[in-house]
């Protein structure tokens, strides 16, 4: 029986949503992340040294990293090839879209996407009254300078990506589009997806596929962290 270690409302979800979609059998434990501090409990460093989510058990393999654990699981479980490139020349173009956005979801998108969050709680968090205007005055211009510029990038070039296919690999729903789902999800959480057609429209087709409805079941829906 595969075991997903799943942290609530993270990453991990798009492991339960690949696991769905591939009609597999799987069990969930469940970790709530700490009220304050919105970080991932102590419990999880028992599963994986780093105490991070998702981590996959199969068969006596413990994996973490959710790109590496949907290609894992891609390459094992999706015999049919219906969630993944079928065998073919290493430059063919669908494989190599469906590798880059498998590598970009984390590599490139997220970093930002991270940034803003920390940002946005430096303003937020407790401290003396007059290291406060110090702390907000250099989250703001670190924000505007470099931050929400990056994810407008990010956003703009995805937003045109999805205007020349209707999926990130191409033509069809792959594994690449469940491995976006998460930053995609977040950075329209956190900056609006007004003014992204292609965006919205990719919201919604993920959103209405039964996989996704089952897992958010399973998992808990996504909220944005503040």
């Amino acid at each position: 029986m595969i075991k997903v270690h799943h942290l609530e409302n993270s990453r991990s979800q798009r492991v339960l949503w690949l696991l769905e979609e591939l009609g597999l059998q799987y069990e969930v434990v469940r970790y709530r992340r700490d009220p304050a501090t919105m970080l991932a409990p102590p419990e999880l460093r028992q599963v994986h040294p780093l105490g991070k989510s998702p981590v996959l058990e199969e068969e006596g393999l413990v994996l973490a990293e959710s790109g590496a654990i949907i290609e894992y699981l891609a390459e094992k479980h999706d015999q049919a090839h219906r969630l993944s490139p079928p065998p073919g020349p290493a430059d063919d173009p669908e494989r190599l879209r469906y590798r880059q956005w498998l590598h970009y979801a984390e590599g490139s998108l997220m970093p930002p996407l991270l940034l803003s969050l920390v940002f946005s709680r430096i303003r937020q968090a407790p401290m003396p009254f007059f290291a406060k205007p110090i702390a907000r005055g250099i989250a703001d211009k670190t924000l505007k300078a470099f931050v929400r510029p990056q994810i407008k990038l990010h956003m703009d070039y995805i937003e045109a990506e999805l205007g020349k296919h209707p999926w990130f690999a191409g033509e069809r729903f792959s594994a690449a589009d469940i491995q976006m789902s998460f930053p995609v999800e977040a950075a329209t959480a956190r900056s609006g997806a007004g003014g992204y057609p292609n965006l919205q429209r990719f919201l919604q087709r993920i959103r209405e596929r039964p996989g996704y409805q089952r897992a958010v079941e399973r998992g808990g829906a996504l909220e944005p962290l503040q």
